[in-house]
Order: structure tokens, then C-alpha cells, then sequence
């Protein structure tokens, strides 16, 4: 038998009658993502799911890294299968974790028995693989406590396998089974965060994003491109649909009093995306708003924006602080390409004293002189779709 993974599912089990839907979406995305790797058998058996090479010509580096990237797994684990005798579990544990063995100077086992017609209980397993261990790896000592290594043995329906200690998943909710949304994304460090956060709830992403050529690069549009790009390692391939935003810009300078200049263009954004997720099925907006963080972000400001659309808004960093939105980025792997010196439209035309605590009818005066629906359809005419996936 060869080697395989095993990925633990994380808060599903934990679902009632529906809990086989996302057991199914599960299973779909971890074949997907198998894909690229070569041929292997996905199957889910209790709260677990396999995942076996079919052939040799598997790539089992590729595909454990990207089992690492798969929302609805708590943990996952490389394991070698094996007979269900104690004979053949002691066998394959030293011929897949003994150089692990050899290196550590003490260990202990432990057993999870699923199948209760295997003879021994858990600790009868643990006692007795622990104790060939031990006679077989010269100068290693049992420390249940504190050990340094510690040998895993599950005994399940179809076989026995052998592993070391799991590695952390990713956790969270299935792609797929939360619905859709609409992420605003920027070239900042935040709403890719965002995006990420949502999409951890089991929510398919697709992205919009606003482009105000020659007032920002393409050098800009391709850093906005890439982390998207980065962001489908997680979530899987998504649409970034591309904006024109200068006219609208332009229109707003021309027109309106600086004060209100952010404002005014973040309800175009807002008015624009919801346009474009109810044409793609998207339930929500995202945003990477965070309460207090720019003029933009107070609580008068972003009850203003929002009040413009009937989709919900989503702000899943609301209540962070900068380090942990850092942190977490650093940790998606966007922090990099955030940083890039690229400016997005969201730095043309910044007011240099911003209305931090507006109210509806003065930002209503302030874009009195605008068509807004004329200025929306040419910017929804001037629109890019462009598909991104992660490759590596």
C-alpha cells in the first residue's frame, strides 16, 4: 500500500441533517484541486477524507502542498496504510516514521480504534506498538507526557494507518456552500484580507475592481491582478471585473467640493459592484473597511456609502487593528504585492481636508450637479473580465 492523506474535517461535523452537502462540495473541491497532480481516489469516510494515489506518476509533493490551501480541513496528515495486525501496523511504522524514531530521543503512541472488531482497545495499541518501539530503537525512552516525537496509529473500516503529527488546515467552511459574493478589491493590504476571510465561510469570490487610467498604471492594474491570483489559492479561480473609473473621477473633480471627493466616488464604487453582483448572482459586497482607519472609514462616512445599495455589505475587518490585518496578511502570502509601490484610483484626487462625519442630504447636495446613471452605464460599458487562477 503507499503512501496517502488523510484530512480531517473541521466544524461540518458538527452539521445536522444537510452535514453529507458539504461533506459532497468537499469532496468536489479536493478532487479539483487534486487535478493538476495526477489521478487520485477522493473519498470522505467518517469525518475524514482520503486521498489515495492511483498511479506512481502522482506529483505527492504538489498535491499535500495544496491540500494545506483547502477550506473545511482542520488538519491533514501523510500516513501508510496498512493490514489491521499489530504485526503489519509495527512494520509500516518503522519502515515510514523510523529515521523520525531514530532521531528523537523519546516518543510515545497514540491510537484512535474506529473500528471496535479490532481485538485490543486504543491504549492495548499504543501499549503494544509503544513497546516494539521501544526494543527495536536503540537508546529512545516512552515519555507520554512530553514527547519528542509522537507515532500515531488509527485503526479504521477499511485498514490501519500509521502517521506522524498532522499539520494545521485551513480550516473554515467548504468553497461553494456559503453562497457568492462580491469583493472590492483595491491594491491595499486589506480587502484581499477581507476576501480571504469571506471566502473561509464556504463563499465563492469574484472581485471588482476600479481603474482610473492614466491617473494610475497598469503596472497598478497587474499588482491588483496578482492578488487575485493569490487569493484563488484559497478560493479556487475567479472573475476580476475591471472598471473603467476615470471619467467618473474627472466628473466628481469638475463637479462636487473636495471634501466630499472620497465619498461621493466610494458610492459610485458601491452603486457599480452592486450592479455587477446581482448580474453575477453575488449575495453580498465585501469590503476591507476598518472602523477609524482613514476619514473614509467612520461610522457616518460608511453609513453613508452604504446607504446607496440594498445588498448587504460584509466588512469582516471592521473591528481589527492594523497588526492583525498584517498578520494575516503575511500569512495568505499578499503582503508582499500589497506593499508594492503602485497607487489605485482610491489615492487620485484625495481631499486634503476629508468630511469625516457627513450626513446623507450633504453628500446628496454635494453630487447634486452629477448624472449618476449616465456616468454608471459608460463605466459599466467599459468593463474587463478577466479570469484568474493560481498556478504555483
Amino acid at each position: 500500500m503507499k503512501e496517502m492523506f488523510l484530512l480531517k474535517l473541521g466544524e461540518i461535523v458538527l452539521k445536522g441533517g444537510n452535514k453529507f452537502q458539504f461533506e459532497n462540495r468537499l469532496k468536489t473541491n479536493v478532487a479539483r484541486r487534486m487535478r493538476p497532480f495526477g489521478d487520485f481516489r477522493v473519498y470522505i469516510v467518517q469525518s475524514t477524507v482520503y486521498i489515495e494515489p492511483e498511479n506512481d506518476s502522482c506529483d505527492l509533493e504538489g498535491a499535500w502542498d495544496a491540500c494545506h490551501y483547502i477550506f473545511g480541513v482542520v488538519s491533514l496528515c501523510r500516513c501508510r496504510p496498512c493490514e489491521k495486525n499489530l504485526d503489519d501496523i509495527f512494520e509500516k511504522t518503522m519502515a515510514y516514521l523510523g529515521d523520525e524514531l531514530r532521531m528523537a530521543k523519546s516518543f510515545k503512541v497514540e491510537s484512535k480504534r474506529s473500528d471496535k472488531r479490532f481485538p485490543l482497545t486504543s491504549i492495548g495499541i499504543s501499549q503494544e506498538i509503544g513497546g516494539r518501539i521501544a526494543e527495536a530503537v536503540e537508546g529512545i525512552e516512552v515519555d507520554v507526557h512530553h514527547p519528542a516525537y509522537t507515532v500515531y496509529v488509527e485503526v479504521r473500516d477499511h485498514a490501519a494507518y500509521v502517521h506522524g503529527p498532522a499539520d494545521p488546515g485551513a480550516g473554515g467552511l467548504p468553497t461553494g456552500v456559503g453562497g457568492r459574493a462580491m469583493v472590492l478589491l483595491s491594491g491595499g493590504i486589506d480587502s484581499p484580507v477581507a476576501g480571504y476571510m469571506i471566502a473561509k465561510r464556504g463563499v465563492e469570490l469574484e472581485c471588482v475592481h476600479f481603474f482610473s487610467y492614466p491617473y494610475t498604471s497598469e503596472l497598478a492594474k497587474d499588482k491588483v491582478l496578482e492578488l487575485a491570483r493569490l487569493m484563488t489559492r484559497y478560493c479556487g479561480k475567479m472573475t476580476v471585473n475591471v472598471v473603467g473609473f476615470t471619467e467618473i473621477q474627472e466628473a466628481i473633480r469638475d463637479n462636487c467640493p473636495e471634501e466630499f471627493f472620497t465619498l461621493i466616488m466610494r458610492r459610485f464604487m458601491m452603486k457599480i459592484a452592486e450592479r455587477i453582483a446581482r448580474d453575477h448572482g453575488c449575495g453580498c459586497l465585501v469590503t476591507g473597511e476598518n472602523l477609524g482607519q482613514v476619514a473614509s472609514q467612520t461610522m457616518e462616512a460608511m453609513a453613508v456609502t452604504g446607504a446607496c445599495v440594498d445588498l448587504p455589505i460584509f466588512q469582516p475587518l471592521i473591528g481589527m487593528d492594523k497588526e492583525e490585518i498584517v498578520t494575516l496578511a503575511r500569512k495568505i502570502g499578499t503582503m508582499e504585492t500589497s506593499i508594492l509601490p503602485y497607487e489605485d484610483c482610491c489615492t487620485v484626487f484625495t481631499p486634503r481636508h476629508p468630511k469625516t462625519k457627513p450626513t446623507v442630504a450633504q453628500v446628496d447636495k454635494a453630487c447634486e450637479k452629477l448624472d449618476f446613471d449616465a456616468l454608471i452605464e459608460r463605466a459599466l460599458a467599459n468593463t474587463e473580465m478577466i479570469r484568474v487562477r493560481y498556478h504555483g
